[in-house]
């Protein structure tokens, strides 16, 4: 995994002194498409788990394809046989955020730019973890930023800012989340709860010790991550989070688990391919090792998608060997974002849809409305 990110960082050259904010990035050497998965068969998913590449537009996907492995390579999820297009527009704008957009697939509803799974009138909106958990669903949160940031907070906070992090920390402690794996140390103050094993150390991300505790905290950064430090990568972090899941579900209905690749929208509102990339490659990979726990365990459902694009990215015709980046703005762009999807229930994502509709689809797929009540056993 590190091997291939430091590779990653060889294919950025910069445009010196343009002024014009274009970058050169390398093409990949070429690489055979590899083959799109098979759709599934089963008629409902019993496990959920969706992937928010933060930032991730269509032209950074693109950028990413050709840095890896030149025109003809695939992306893990572009072999996913089911691709949506999606809009994303909050309550309240055409231009989301992620806290507004986060909301909307957590609860199917818009809300207001910055708001946390209450409506624009701070009416508390039940998400998807909650109505799971009701259902004897397991649910679990990972995120390369910290833990509180607006995409993984959407799925347990019920706030009017997402930047009240130390009260959506409280709000974490007190959810139905059983395992949430990121950064955040300096926003969590309040002593763990019986039966919450909290870790700082990255030692202890390790699943023998982890499966045997009822509900996991892990935090290993002070605020988001910086990968110059030794923190996990999300590949790591979500392997653990996935053994977890499906450990404690065994004998419950099932689970559900989102996992952000948080810094693609961070290096995008830095105008950095290069950093970019680094994080696109961690994501890819996360997304490969989940796809093929979902194709051994054909029960699962995963999809890929974003909240939003961010830099305005245009990739220019190439020059020379290098395709060029330009960079038209450092905040979000209006541009729609695309879903993909594998797995049983996956033919509902495809098509032209709104965001809300990706919670309407979710739970579609799981059948949650003939969905009995139930209680774990542990």
């Amino acid at each position: 995994m590190k091997k291939s990110l430091l590779i990653l960082s060889t294919f950025v050259l910069f445009a010196c002194g343009s002024g014009d904010n274009i970058e050169l990035v390398a093409i990949g050497p070429d690489t055979k498409p590899s083959m799109t998965l098979e759709r599934v068969s089963k008629p409902k998913a019993k496990n959920v788990i969706l992937f928010i590449g933060d930032g991730m537009g269509p032209n950074q996907v693109a950028l990413a394809k050709f840095a890896t492995g030149g025109p003809d390579h695939r992306l893990s999820f572009e072999n996913f046989p089911i691709t949506g297009i999606v809009y994303n527009h909050s309550s309240e704008s055409l231009y989301t955020d992620s806290a507004a957009a986060a909301t909307s697939w957590a609860t199917g509803v818009k809300t207001i730019n910055r708001y946390l799974s209450v409506d624009a009138e701070k009416k508390l909106l039940p998400t998807i973890p909650e109505l799971l958990s009701t259902k004897g669903f397991k649910s679990g949160l990972v995120a390369t930023s910290s833990i509180t940031h607006a995409t993984p907070a959407a799925f347990y906070a019920h706030i009017d800012s997402r930047y009240k992090e130390k009260e959506i920390a409280k709000m974490l402690i007190d959810s139905d989340i059983d395992i949430a794996l990121g950064g955040g140390q300096e926003f969590f103050d309040v002593p763990p709860e019986d039966g919450l094993f909290m870790i700082y150390d990255n030692t202890l991300l390790d699943s023998s010790l982890l499966n045997s505790k009822e509900q996991v905290i892990g935090l290993f950064a002070e605020d988001g991550f910086d990968r110059s430090l030794g923190t996990p990568t999300q590949l790591e972090m979500t392997q653990v989070a996935l053994n977890f899941l499906k450990n404690k579900s065994q004998n419950c209905a099932g689970f559900f688990l989102m996992s952000e690749g948080s810094q693609i929208d961070w290096a995008g509102h830095d105008n950095n391919a290069q950093y970019m990339l680094v994080e696109f490659a961690d994501f890819d990979a996360t997304v490969q090792a989940a796809t093929d726990f979902a194709i051994k365990n054909q029960d699962t459902l995963i999809l890929v998608t974003a909240d939003h694009a961010t830099g305005g990215l245009v990739l220019q015709r190439p020059k020379g060997s290098n395709v060029r980046a330009q960079w038209t703005t450092g905040s979000h762009d209006l541009s729609p974002i695309n879903i993909y999807a594998y797995g049983p229930g996956s033919e509902l994502f495809s098509g032209v849809m709104d965001s809300t509709e990706i919670f309407d689809r979710i739970l579609q797929a799981l059948d949650y409305e003939n969905l009995d009540s139930s209680n774990c056993i542990n």
